[in-house]
């Protein structure tokens, strides 16, 4: 089964299924999790009872839905999903996977009664099974970074994925568009929002302000136990609350400012434009300066740009202590940017005199017109004028293919390898690839073994980075537990 995006399925399917809960509904191609994760947070602290729906799942399929940020139980997914089966076969509607999906994750919010529902777009805006979801609904629109992907089925330009994008807004509803790299994805959105059948309420993030403290951080992952860099210290000013707010943000990477004025862009725009007549009351003595703080610093969105420590070493027998693993699931041009914009920052805090080994683990999803070279020569081309600060290894990979998605093909691990060394000069000692015979599901715990081999015999720093798909950061999160076990 391949990828279908149209609304005609699942629009006939949802006429016999029940959602009116309200709902913010977030687009683009960058940046969505990371703003629905805080929307979430922030709504959450301030007392709602609040559901989110991300995809892809990462571990399992029932982790992209979410009830006050925890996981749905698989008894609740079980049921929800049934009834939705159901509907599908009663009326031989013959939903795709993610169709499916989405009406089982509206399905259990509408059962919780929820007071808000936070639902990323899956691919797209327009024809994505999310936009069924009806206008009244809708509370705000929220378009994030975009940029090129998913060419295939949005269009080679960037024009011509903001328009599929931007689909989502709705009659006489706010739209927020967040800090965009491409003028043209204002002026689309913008016209968009304004035409004389939509006429929505077209809004412009307002900016956080980065702001210092005093204290030194140096980056050591050989420091036991490991601390990660501090959280990111914002002032946000708006006219919607009495008094500026002041948080630290621990979402690492500056590109977490732009998701964060988007969001909190949201949380304003939810205030001052929900009528206090609704089932939600007037929001503004629920979301104070306050909720919002605790809201910011209580976030998290595992797998981007995330630290972890494996519990133990995973060669038998070994003596060095636990990797410190940066796991990202970088896979376009756009993210594997940020992601090398962040290894140069870290680069920058060493102490001293000090060298960093980096150890890529990488498996990229085979996505045409988007090739390998798009996205590693981002990872990799900064190396290059680094070498004497840093000395870099790679492991390349494949990833367990995710349940449900025949579609979704990995590059060969052999391709991965020479497209790196088109890029950056590595010697093979610094290059491994699994052998064939080895079970796909034992490609990352392999390549830790090999990771730490090459580690073992000098005291220099050592960090692992886990990129390239979120699929492969799946494996990473199954391994984890793996070792915990």
């Amino acid at each position: 089964m391949s990828i279908h995006l149209s609304l005609e399925r699942v629009r006939r399917l949802a006429t016999h299924l029940e959602f009116k809960r309200p709902t913010i509904h977030v687009a683009g191609t960058n940046g969505k999790g990371s703003v629905t994760s805080l929307i979430a947070s922030i709504l959450h602290t301030s007392g709602l009872a609040i559901g989110t729906f991300n995809s892809p799942h990462l571990v399992s399929v029932h982790d992209a839905i979410l009830i006050n940020g925890k996981p749905v139980s698989l008894s609740v997914y079980d049921h929800a999903r049934s009834l939705v089966i159901a509907a599908d076969h009663h009326f031989n509607t013959a939903a795709t996977p993610f169709e499916l999906l989405t009406l089982t994750a509206l399905q259990i919010f509408e059962d919780a009664k929820l007071d808000i529902v936070v639902v990323e777009v899956g691919m797209g805006g327009r024809d994505d099974a999310t936009n069924v979801i009806p206008d009244d609904c809708i509370l705000v629109s929220v378009l994030t970074a975009v940029d090129l992907d998913h060419q295939k089925f949005l269009g080679d330009t960037v024009e011509s994925i903001a328009e599929h994008k931007a689909g989502i807004a709705r009659s006489a509803k706010p739209f927020v568009l967040g800090p965009q790299r491409y003028p043209i994805v204002e002026v689309v959105a913008r016209r968009i929002v304004e035409r004389p059948e939509i006429r929505g309420h077209f809004i412009i993030t307002t900016p956080v302000r980065p702001w210092h403290l005093c204290g030194e951080y140096y980056f050591s992952p050989s420091e036991r136990p490991f601390v990660s860099p501090p959280g990111q210290p914002i002032e946000f000013h708006s006219t919607t609350f009495t008094s500026p707010i002041h948080a630290r943000l621990p979402l690492h990477g500056t590109h977490q400012l732009d998701n964060l004025s988007l969001s909190l862009t949201v949380i304003s725009t939810l205030v001052t434009h929900t009528p206090a007549q609704t089932t939600l009351g007037d929001l503004s003595h629920r979301i104070t300066a306050e909720t919002i703080r605790a809201g910011i610093e209580g976030v998290s969105w595992p797998g981007r740009l995330t630290f972890h420590t494996l519990p133990r070493p995973v060669t038998v027998g070994s003596t060095i202590d636990p990797s410190v693993i940066l796991v990202d699931g970088a896979h376009n041009a756009a993210s594997a940017e940020t992601l090398a914009s962040y290894v140069s920052e870290l680069v920058a805090q060493l102490k001293p005199r000090s060298t960093l080994h980096i150890t890529y683990l990488v498996a990229l999803s085979h996505s045409p017109p988007k090739t390998p070279f798009d996205t590693l020569s981002r990872i990799f081309l900064p190396h290059r004028s680094q070498c004497s600060m840093i000395r870099v290894r790679i492991a390349a990979l494949r990833f367990t293919p995710p349940e449900g998605m025949p579609w979704v093909t990995c590059v060969p691990p052999l391709e991965i390898r020479d497209t790196v060394r088109q890029i950056i000069h590595l010697g093979d000692e610094d290059v491994w690839a699994p052998p064939n015979d080895i079970p796909v599901d034992s490609h990352l715990l392999r390549a830790f073994e090999w990771t730490e081999a090459g580690q073992a015999g000098h005291t220099e720093e050592n960090l692992v980075v886990v990129t390239g798909s979120l699929y492969l950061v799946a494996d990473f999160y199954r391994s984890i537990k793996l070792l915990e076990g």
